[in-house]
């Protein structure tokens, strides 16, 4: 016989059947429709932050008054030189036919960037961002989540679309100046255009944040995206020089978002869009669809989504506040998961001398994004060299600046190891060099594989009777190499360079010097190049230039290095 206080069974009614147990009889912790907090929790939250917000918006009314004064202050010169040019009627050559031209494929490039941005914020940001506690307390109180999700999603489109209707409005002058459309039929044929586009943008960065694992994903399709977006980047600049294929356009115009919403744009400016209406409508029924799915995924994150964000943005802005810019970088990027994938392996290096080459080649065959970034940046480089081989003096210096601004940007993005080391600088344990001899070994591979680069990005020049190029552009990679690992070695930011100085009414040097050590790697490389460039192709590249550019390009690469050196020394010392 069983005792009454030990019995194991389920227990039976009255009339012999099976009872409910009494666990699956109570009622749920939580019930929306019978114990709904949101709006109590909300009045409370709203009356406990209000000095906090009151705080925030006399913050935030400072920052803009800065900004309209700083604005004011040096660009108002611009802006009347601009608005006496438009009220005299400034001849603007052919620069309205070139705009035209290039509409189509402009607003492809234009879209796809946009996606990239989009899908890429939102690996470790998205529209939807709450602060630590609101993840952390507020959702866990019975609370409606789309009460707190949402509207940090509807303001996240308010921004887009303020940013949208500005672009619009600059879009709208340039074609009212260059005579192409009226001011007002300029306006309303781009409104499509800037508020469906970063709609549309935001509605896919909801879509990624929602879903954890459209993350993988976004990184799979990144650098075919980016493929694309140089492709369509190419055919704005075909087409701008008057090179166009009209079927590609056509195909373009109805291809999607993207194309319908050029044609507004395209009819305006007396192109061929009969069908715009059509394609209107198309676009703000595909907006308005994107948008409604968004707004419903927008309570739905998961908490772990919200957390790990709200970290990651208080790590960036914390970054970005002290001016440690490396910190916020290196935040976003542990957030959207740009760890290395691929395991792969090289024989051991002959000699200890060359652990360092071999540590660099393996990094980068296991992280191949690094080297696919190098080679944007490097056609960048080349693209925007060829207006610096112009004839024009101003648009010659303009052309090579940003060329080799890209071609550092290709550089540095394979120094990322140097980088890595100096982060904290006692992972150069496993180095059986110094601090200083360790970072002199690591700008070897990225000055030979930019050099490499730079011997590509030279072919096309050599192949249109510019031979000098394929001489001139790989000697640009030994200083930035040293560049990029003198940046490396900085060490913190001299936040007390902001001060240095006496006040002027136009403000002080202090941030300027700031930005010239923060910048002085690129700076040195940049400009000691450009002089030099500028002079040969003036005079015209012969061996004498040549010849200049090489005992340039070793004086930078040794100065640069032997700063890196005494920079390195600091680090270990510190």
């Amino acid at each position: 016989m069983t005792a009454r206080g030990t019995e194991t069974g389920p227990r039976t009614a009255e009339n012999g059947s099976a009872a409910v147990p009494e666990e699956a009889t109570e009622p749920p912790v939580w019930n929306e429709r019978d114990d709904d907090r949101t709006a109590e929790t909300l009045r409370w939250l709203r009356a406990k932050r209000r000095d906090h917000q009151r705080q925030r918006r006399r913050d935030r009314a400072v920052l803009a008054y800065c900004v309209v004064l700083a604005v004011l202050g040096y660009g108002s010169g611009y802006a009347y030189r601009f608005l006496r040019s438009l009220k005299i009627g400034a001849d603007h050559g052919s620069l309205g036919a070139d705009l035209q031209r290039s509409l189509p494929a402009a607003f492809v490039a234009g879209t796809l960037a946009l996606a990239v941005l989009a899908a890429r914020d939102a690996l470790w940001r998205g529209p939807v961002v709450v602060s630590g506690p609101s993840a952390g307390w507020l959702l866990a109180q019975p609370v409606r989540r789309g009460a707190v999700l949402r509207p940090a999603f509807r303001r996240s489109a308010v921004l887009v679309v303020a940013a949208g209707a500005l672009a619009a409005l600059a879009a709208a002058v340039v074609l009212r100046v260059t005579g192409r459309a009226s001011f007002g039929g300029a306006l309303a044929a781009t409104l499509p255009a800037a508020v469906c586009l970063p709609l549309l943008a935001v509605s896919l960065g909801m879509a990624v944040e929602r879903r954890p694992w459209s993350a993988r994903c976004v990184r799979r399709l990144t650098a075919p995206a980016v493929l694309l977006l140089a492709l369509a980047a190419g055919q704005a600049a075909l087409a701008w020089s008057g090179h166009r294929w009209a079927p590609l356009e056509q195909a373009e115009l109805w291809s999607g978002p993207w194309g319908w919403a050029a044609q507004p744009v395209v009819a305006v400016t007396g192109g061929q869009a009969p069908g715009w209406p059509v394609a209107l409508a198309l676009l703000a029924a595909g907006t308005a669809f994107a948008v409604v799915s968004a707004h419903r995924d927008a309570a739905h994150v998961p908490n772990a989504q919200l957390r790990g964000r709200a970290a990651t943005a208080s790590a960036v802005t914390s970054g970005v506040f002290a001016l440690e810019l490396r910190a916020a970088k290196l935040a976003v990027l542990e957030a959207g998961g740009d760890a290395p994938k691929r395991r792969v392996t090289l024989p051991p290096p002959p000699h200890r001398s060359l652990v360092v080459v071999w540590r660099d080649l393996l990094a980068l065959l296991r992280m191949p994004g690094r080297l696919g970034r190098a080679v944007v940046w490097t056609a960048a480089a080349g693209a925007a060299a060829g207006l610096g081989a112009g004839p024009v003096g101003e648009r010659r210096v303009l052309g090579l600046a940003v060329g080799l601004l890209c071609g550092y940007a290709a550089v540095g993005a394979l120094a990322e190891p140097a980088r890595l080391e100096t982060d904290d600088a006692r992972r150069a344990a496993w180095s059986p060099f110094r601090l200083r001899t360790l970072m002199l070994h690591h700008a070897i591979v990225p000055a030979v594989l930019g050099a490499l680069l730079g011997l590509l990005a030279a072919v096309p020049y050599a192949l249109a009777g510019a031979g000098w190029a394929l001489l001139l552009m790989p000697l640009c990679a030994g200083p930035f190499a040293a560049a990029a690992v003198f940046g490396a070695c900085r060490g913190p930011a001299r936040t007390d360079l902001l001060f240095v100085g006496g006040a002027t009414p136009m403000g002080g040097p202090g941030p300027f010097l700031f930005a010239a050590w923060y910048a002085a790697g690129p700076l040195v490389s940049v400009t000691g190049l450009t002089l030099v460039l500028n002079t040969a192709l003036t005079h015209g590249p012969d061996a004498r230039s040549v010849l200049h550019m090489a005992l340039m390009a070793a004086l930078l690469t040794a100065g640069l290095l032997f700063f890196a050196a005494r920079s390195a020394d600091r680090l270990v010392r510190h």
